[in-house]
């Protein structure tokens, strides 16, 4: 039967079976300027080794963009382009294009050559979501777009993004005497809407680098498994959350077993909890409250005992009643609404 959609073969990248079994070769390296305990940086050095040296990075405006590239130097040892903040999407389609059309040409040798476009949370669950959206419609080219996500603008001063949490101090959403909380949105489900969205993308996942090789083996998964892909990383940033730079690694494994970040994937249409997520769904291990994980951050410094008990039933709803907690925010049964009083 003929098939419209023609991928390219991608490279063929096994999941690393433990940590000694990563290559040592590094391709992302000394120089950045990142802060101390950045959990982004550790995200792209991570990134770089999943993918291996015939990889294509395209790097939209951010943290990673600034703080990666300086005046006649760069931390990158691969192929690296800088994108507009809003573009990550539209990169990563044209550049999978272009190499296919320069392949087909005889201009360029016939090999599969992975193309990641990486994106913050502003740059990617705000300006750049119809891009990625467009991008992910197009099943015969091979990309990854990867947002790494620290819950702000953290490169123009810790401005409140789509990812914001509720409640956070942010620059634009300072606590005050008269209004306590001035940001009252919830976090926007990026990867819940890319997945539900996108039918004929084959990967989307959540990862934290605070369980390393489970997210470096996603990326690999993302690589190879051909069209476009999308992976969501919760990366705790100790400038714009306000907390000792040592914790970094401590808050990612908070956000995840306190529920508030779950890790998934979703392949070929079927969904899988992973790791610590699918422990907590299945009951082996217990959630912890989020009093431990809000508490370690002085953006939530102002919240009263009232704020995390608010946020803590937003997560208890979120596990109780979702169909599936942190991907689908539909329920199986329609509440009764509650008789006047």
């Amino acid at each position: 039967m003929a098939t419209y959609v023609q991928i390219d073969p991608t490279q063929k990248l096994d999941p690393f079976k433990a940590v000694k079994k990563i290559p040592l070769e590094e391709y992302f390296t000394s120089g950045h300027r990142t802060c101390q305990g950045c959990e982004s940086a550790l995200v792209m050095k991570m990134m770089a080794k999943a993918a291996g040296p015939r990889t294509i990075v395209l790097g939209s405006t951010g943290c990673m963009y600034v703080a990666n590239t300086t005046y006649y130097s760069t931390s990158w040892v691969l192929p690296w382009m800088h994108t507009q903040l809003g573009s990550s999407g539209s990169a990563a389609l044209g550049a999978s294009a272009a190499l296919k059309v320069l392949m087909r040409k005889g201009k360029m040798k016939q090999e599969p050559i992975n193309v990641i476009a990486f994106c913050g949370d502003g740059g990617g669950a705000d300006m750049g979501v119809g891009a990625i959206s467009a991008t992910l419609t197009h099943p015969d080219y091979n990309c990854l777009i990867l947002m790494y996500d620290n819950e702000s603008y953290a490169n123009t001063d810790i401005q409140l993004s789509g990812s914001t949490p509720w409640g956070a101090n942010t620059t634009f959403s300072t606590p005050g005497k008269v209004k306590r909380i001035m940001h009252r949105r919830w976090k926007k489900n990026m990867a819940g809407m890319m997945a539900a969205g996108h039918p004929t993308c084959r990967y989307v996942a959540t990862v934290c680098m605070s369980y390393g090789l489970a997210a470096m083996n996603s990326m690999r998964k993302a690589l190879a498994i051909g069209g476009p892909t999308f992976i969501h990383s919760l990366d705790p940033c100790p400038k714009g959350w306000d907390y000792d730079p040592y914790i970094s690694h401590e808050l990612g494994e908070l956000a995840v077993n306190t529920g508030i970040w779950p890790l998934y994937e979703v392949e070929d249409g079927v969904l899988k909890l992973t790791g610590r997520t699918q422990q907590i769904a299945a009951k082996k291990i217990q959630r912890q409250p989020v009093r431990d994980y809000l508490l370690r951050q002085g953006r939530f410094a102002h919240f009263t005992n009232d704020d995390i008990d608010y946020f803590q039933s937003k997560i208890d709803e979120m596990w109780e009643k979702w169909l599936v907690p942190g991907v689908i925010p539909f329920r199986t049964d329609v509440e009764a609404d509650a008789p006047p009083a």
